[in-house]
């Protein structure tokens, strides 16, 4: 989901390979046998271990010792790299978890037991957390494609008011609650290839951005798209915060993209 954060963890530490996502539903990883050095990037989760402390740093998990994560004041996932490789299923050559079809690596259940392959242990120290890294509250997104389905209020409201994400999200997507956004037509639509980040309209005019799990086909209107750029700081976002969207071309969206590849570096916003 954050796949900025995830980099960060697995760079900390020269990792490869799988890393493990942790939502704001927490997790508790206990070392069963040799010393293993992790590394902790993504939201303001706390992490206790020998003491309460933060996400964002390389850490040693002794045999015998555990670590907990849970949320702490901002962000909704969380990644454990891990300084060796992880055991686990293969799918095309990845070990990624894809949810709704349980290919690849799988989701982690209480008292599965993880194999590291080769385990090192490297110095502890904190991970820089850079600006491009927080949560923000304004998403950029292109218009359409298909904006012809929508009245000229609408058009006017996805980009003027204020939405705010609901519970009901997952690695699928985030639905919004805000302004009423009714498609007008709409049905004669085919069902087409669906974009991460395509912000959605259902029958009921209520909006969704599609996230990483998302289906790969549907016919709901999109009114717009959240460009790349912004993706994992949609994803930093938990239910109950407001979020706006803000116009721009697909040119300057391009130009952002290539931006933001040089901003992990510098950690400047």
């Amino acid at each position: 989901m954050d796949r900025l954060a995830f980099r960060l963890a697995q760079g900390a530490i020269g990792a490869e390979g799988a890393a493990i996502e942790v939502s704001l539903g927490g997790l508790a990883l206990q070392n069963l046998d040799e010393d293993v050095t992790l590394a902790i990037a993504g939201g303001g989760f706390i992490a206790e271990h020998r003491g309460k402390g933060t996400s964002w740093q390389v850490l040693t998990l002794r045999r015998g010792e555990t670590l907990r994560l849970r949320p702490g004041f901002w962000g909704a996932w969380t990644y454990v790299a891990v300084a060796g490789r992880i055991q686990a299923s293969t799918w095309l050559g990845a070990q990624a978890t894809h949810g709704p079809s349980g290919l690849g690596g799988g989701r982690l259940t209480t008292g599965q037991i993880l194999t590291i392959e080769t385990p090192r242990t490297l110095p502890e120290t904190a991970i820089p957390c850079p600006v491009t890294a927080r949560p923000r509250s304004i998403l950029r997104a292109t218009p359409g494609p298909q904006d012809r389905f929508f009245s000229r209020t609408s058009l006017t409201a996805i980009f003027s008011e204020s939405f705010t994400l609901s519970p009901a999200i997952d690695r699928m997507g985030l639905r919004l609650t805000g302004p009423h956004l009714p498609p007008e037509g709409a049905l004669s639509i085919p069902s087409e290839p669906l974009l991460r980040g395509s912000v959605q309209v259902n029958g009921a005019g209520v909006a969704s951005i599609l996230m990483a799990d998302h289906q790969t086909t549907g016919g709901y209107p999109k009114i717009a798209t959240v460009i790349d750029a912004d993706l994992d700081a949609a994803a930093r976002l938990r239910p109950g915060d407001r979020l706006r969207f803000a116009p721009v071309t697909p040119e300057q969206a391009l130009g952002i993209e290539r931006l933001q590849r040089i901003l992990p570096k510098t950690g400047r916003d």
